[in-house]
């Protein structure tokens, strides 16, 4: 590698950290006519930084250089920092020798808008058409997705890449336009609606037309900056929550601001990231995804904020002690899941076995419950009957007083991956 590409490599990866959407998963891309990688989920590595972020691809934009002046962006065009773009050469040379070095086993590739929309564009898919057509490359390719882009061009992209995403900046309309003035959300919303409509229609055509080209199979995703405007909790997870139900995304990220200038309109240089509020939004989102939970019941105008000091499940269970304790024995399985310390997996397996009798506390520990949570919400076979509901603040004291608790030990500023 020579010095001028290590330096692009340099300056390029380290622009491209703060897009933290780069999951690789949910692809099913098959090495076929012996190519080179295999995007199924399966056949993905992952590694994470410090601070929990995903760097398993190799992650690089194409360009630092920028029309927009985003003040949230360190790669604003008022910004003064060297600044490299790479050709389509050099990121299909790089990609191969690094895959080919096991140190990848895909491309997370996006950009700086220079020039316009589609002259970046055209690039990103240029790309990832040669890692595919020439080099018969069938690792996890991530595109993102320009906004203004025309349709032509997302189209060509979406048959080549296994996910793309295109990043929604800010949670809210007026959070966007107060430090991107020439930016807005229908700026996503089309391109989103217009892939999403893609999909659809490619999913029809195929089970009429088996030789149908996969389109965009691991979906879209995007991307929110949280902590450079004064959204609430309760305005950030109503925006991710539209953006599931409106466009199907697979996930929405949310990115902590890293303080990158002294405009005033934003938190100070030094100031710590948010990334125990970051932490909280995706356990709130995983409620949403996984747990039956709607947002009203997390958030809402009485509630337009996370507790820092527990996690939004716990902290639905003490407003609502009116839903327990559940008999665990007969409670359906929506009910077991919303009772804090019991997950998905253990969720299944309780129900499986009490139809092979009353379980009882010591055989909910073995299913690898947090029993000294659940507790407080459960009645089983061995449960002293109590006659008055438990008090929400007691029972808050006393989880929060176990020794094992998370919550008392760690700073605000520290992540807490869930």
């Amino acid at each position: 590698m020579s010095d001028r590409i290590r330096e692009k490599l340099q300056i390029l990866a380290d622009a491209a950290k703060y897009d933290v959407s780069c999951s690789s998963s949910g692809s099913n891309r098959k090495n076929t006519n012996k190519g080179l990688g295999d995007a199924s989920s399966s056949g993905i590595c992952h590694t994470y930084t410090e601070d929990g972020r995903c760097v398993s691809l190799l992650k690089i934009l194409l360009t630092n250089h920028c029309i927009f002046d985003c003040a949230f962006c360190v790669s604003r065009k008022s910004n003064d920092i060297k600044r490299a773009a790479f050709t389509v050469d050099e990121v299909v040379e790089l990609t191969m020798s690094f895959y080919r070095r096991n140190y990848i086993e895909g491309l997370f590739l996006s950009s700086g808008i220079f020039k316009n929309a589609d002259y970046t564009m055209e690039r990103l898919v240029r790309i990832a058409k040669r890692l595919r057509l020439e080099h018969r490359f069938n690792g996890y390719i991530h595109l993102k997705t320009i906004p203004g882009a025309s349709q032509e061009l997302l189209t060509e992209a979406g048959l080549y890449a296994d996910r793309m995403s295109i990043n929604l900046e800010m949670p809210t309309e007026s959070g966007l336009k107060l430090l991107a003035p020439d930016k807005s959300h229908d700026d996503v919303k089309r391109p989103l609606g217009f892939i999403q409509q893609s999909i659809i229609a490619l999913k029809d055509e195929k089970k009429l037309i088996k030789s149908t080209p996969k389109f965009v199979p691991a979906g879209q995703s995007t991307q929110m900056v949280i902590g450079a405007t004064p959204e609430t909790d309760m305005e950030i997870m109503y925006s991710a929550n539209e953006y599931y139900k409106n466009y199907d995304l697979k996930r929405v990220y949310y990115s902590g601001y890293i303080p990158i200038s002294y405009d005033t309109r934003m938190p100070i240089i030094g100031s710590q990231p948010p990334l125990l509020r970051e932490n909280r939004l995706y356990q709130t989102d995983w409620l949403m995804r996984f747990y039956g939970f709607e947002v009203q019941e997390l958030l809402n105008p009485e509630n337009p904020h996370l507790d820092i000091d527990m996690d939004p499940k716990l902290s639905w269970a003490l407003r609502n002690m009116d839903h327990f304790p559940i008999d665990i024995n007969t409670a359906d399985y929506g009910m077991i899941l919303r009772v804090p310390g019991i997950g998905v997996g253990s969720a299944k397996k309780i129900v499986t076995a009490r139809k092979f009798g009353r379980l009882r506390s010591d055989q909910l520990k073995q299913m690898g419950i947090a029993f000294n949570r659940a507790k407080y919400f459960i009645r089983c076979a061995d449960s002293i009957f109590q006659l008055n509901t438990p008090d929400s603040f007691k029972v808050k004291q006393m989880i929060l007083s176990e020794s094992s608790s998370k919550y008392l030990k760690v700073p605000q500023n520290q992540l807490t991956l869930f």
